[in-house]
């Protein structure tokens, strides 16, 4: 193999391993992009869970974000709980909630709540 080539340079700034080679050495240039999509897809998750939260556990967090007078930042809602939680457990709640559409967070961190199920009825109605 030619250092100049440009499969040379992708395998030295890619991780490789023993499947890589092989797919490498199997597949031209042009399925490459194959190659790469497999490799990443074959990738262990960055964090992995070590506790996944109990549905009281959930249904704690929404009602300490709902009853919020302020809208307080991720550490100011996770010491303001009635019961201690992991931080982890925390995180996963909250990016739970996000993605159901039942907060948003700002930039600078604050959360909000934003599900309302009466408005959303109405809306649905008209």
């Amino acid at each position: 193999m030619n250092i100049n080539t440009p499969s040379f340079k992708f395998m030295y700034f890619f991780p490789i391993n023993e499947r890589f080679i092989y797919y490498m050495r199997s597949y031209n240039y042009i399925d490459l992009y194959k190659v790469i999509k497999m490799q990443l897809l074959m990738k262990k998750p960055e964090v992995e869970v070590i506790h996944y939260p109990r549905l009281d556990t959930v249904l704690m967090v929404e009602n300490a974000i709902r009853n919020a007078r302020e809208y307080p930042n991720k550490m100011q809602l996770w010491k303001s709980l009635p019961r201690k939680v992991m931080y982890q457990t925390f995180q996963i709640i909250l990016k739970y909630l996000e993605s159901s559409g039942k907060i948003m967070m700002d930039k600078d961190g604050s959360i909000l709540w934003t599900h309302n199920p009466k408005l959303l009825a109405r809306s649905v109605k008209a």
